[in-house]
């Protein structure tokens, strides 16, 4: 006669469960359960093979000891498992770019993915100096989920009558593009309308700015769900606008104005001559604390702002429609020359990076004036910088020699993790974005016209044990 049982380590989950309070432990328990009893159907029975039953009650002391030590271990805390084929290389899956801006001698100054992580927009101007300033620019979108997508044909080309200097797409409507232009003005478009594309834009009125607009963005309004846009310029003014599009304008709401006078411990600016506002070379938002910006300028100077900021700006009235305000709280240790991008870490509310002509990256942290840490990226300028949205210790820069440089802060060495070449012949990365929503893609932006798409290995998206804490240890550091 056959016999027939059931075997497993029942008589034990209940008290294993109650040392390490997790159901985990069940579900590791019925897993091996399973596999050594092979499938079967609920209720069925299966042939008892000879000396099972005595293994598995021999075993079960020690892998009961082993669950309950591993449970207790923080080794692998923030640690995500990766299910996904493991990928090792980084290659280039795409080099997009539109000829008739090429022909022209355009440069590609901005690049923004949509929401959807599915189309990248690229801007086209000229970074360079030159008497340019009034010459016809555009901007490109491609869907690189596009069945035959064409690399040298755009799925959308708005023509603009300015050089384009930043962009950014709205954070939820996937058609929404604002960009800044050389000329100052602001423009919202729409890339779903079938004629004029423009939604929204300032025009040349009193309100806009006279000088190039380098950054934009999208940041919440006053009212529930509303998006407003803001720019800022070398002007130094850092201005918000609502968006009318019943009428096709943009109204601003807010506004600005970076003083020298009015900078925090400003001593290195007052020995400078000429305009007494602070030129915006860059800006970047808190993921953490929606009221606080950072600004880098053209003097070197970075400087931690507020949006609630109630003093009034010691700027001339200029015809502006609404009152300015000083925003500036506190002043970062400043760098040799223009500080041409920074960003935030998406992984601790006090931690930014910041680059510029010095050709190093400079970690900061919000408390301190001086750098936590700084590493050579290049022997020339760097014009821009982001942190990884996966990886807490990784953040890539962009640099005039051509590369893309990418580190990550829990290597021991300082030098970088990986290099990107762009194959421009040298000529300058003006920007970069990784994909929010896919990530291992990144997308560069090049001075000879061309957008490059990414595709980076598991090793630089892939979150390791205890990254999270490693970086906690560097924000906690005190700066030398």
């Amino acid at each position: 006669m056959t016999r027939y049982t059931k075997v497993g380590f029942s008589s034990t989950v209940g008290g294993i469960t109650d040392t390490l309070g997790s159901t985990a432990v069940r579900n590791i328990i019925f897993a091996m359960q399973h596999f050594f009893l092979t499938i079967i159907k609920p209720g069925e029975l299966r042939p008892e093979s000879p000396g099972l039953r005595d293994f598995l009650h021999r075993v079960e002391d020690m892998v009961v000891k082993e669950l309950s030590s591993n449970a207790k271990s923080h080794a692998f805390d923030g640690f995500d498992v990766n299910w996904e084929d493991q990928n090792e290389t980084v290659s280039c899956i795409h080099c997009l770019h539109h000829p008739s801006a090429q022909e022209k001698g355009l440069q590609v100054t901005s690049v923004s993915w949509s929401c959807t992580g599915s189309v990248i927009a690229c801007a086209f101007g000229r970074v360079d100096d030159g008497d340019w300033s009034t010459e016809k620019s555009c901007v490109c979108t491609w869907n690189l989920d596009r069945r035959g997508l064409n690399p040298k044909r755009p799925d959308t080309v708005i023509d603009v009558a300015r050089p384009v200097m930043s962009l950014s797409f709205h954070p939820s409507q996937p058609s929404l593009i604002a960009g800044g232009l050389y000329s100052g003005e602001v423009v919202v478009w729409d890339t779903n309308r079938t004629q004029d594309l423009i939604l929204a834009q300032t025009g040349m009125s009193t309100d806009s700015h006279r000088e190039p607009v380098y950054q934009v963005a999208w940041v919440p309004g006053p009212r529930r769900g509303e998006m407003v846009v803001l720019s800022a310029g070398s002007g130094g003014r850092v201005l918000l606008w609502t968006v009318d599009s019943d009428e096709g304008r943009l109204v601003l709401s807010a506004g600005f104005a970076l003083v020298r006078q009015q900078v925090p411990h400003n001593s290195a600016l007052s020995k400078n001559r000429g305009s007494s506002n602070v030129g915006v070379t860059s800006l970047a938002l808190s993921p953490w604390d929606l009221d606080t910006f950072l600004v880098g300028s053209e003097s070197g100077l970075v400087l931690k702002c507020s949006f609630s900021a109630q003093t009034l700006a010691a700027a001339p009235p200029d015809g502006e429609s609404v009152t300015l305000r000083a925003p500036a709280q506190f002043s970062f240790s400043p760098r040799g020359g223009p500080v041409h991008s920074l960003h935030c870490s998406p992984f601790h509310r006090n931690l930014f990076v910041s680059v510029g002509t010095d050709g190093l990256a400079h970690l900061h942290s919000l408390l301190q004036p001086d750098p936590l840490l700084s590493l050579r990226v290049s022997d020339s300028y760097v014009f821009g910088v982001r942190w990884s949205p996966t990886r807490p210790l990784l953040f890539a820069a962009a640099t005039g020699q051509g590369l893309v440089q990418i580190f990550d802060l829990g290597r021991k060495s300082l030098r970088p993790a990986a290099t990107l070449d762009q194959l421009t012949g040298g000529q300058p990365v003006y920007c970069l974005e990784f994909n929010p929503r896919r990530k291992d893609l990144l997308a560069v932006g090049n001075a000879d016209g061309s957008v490059n798409i990414w595709h980076l290995s598991t090793e630089l998206t892939e979150q390791g044990p205890r990254e999270t804490a490693k970086l906690e240890q560097l924000a906690n550091e005190v700066a030398e």
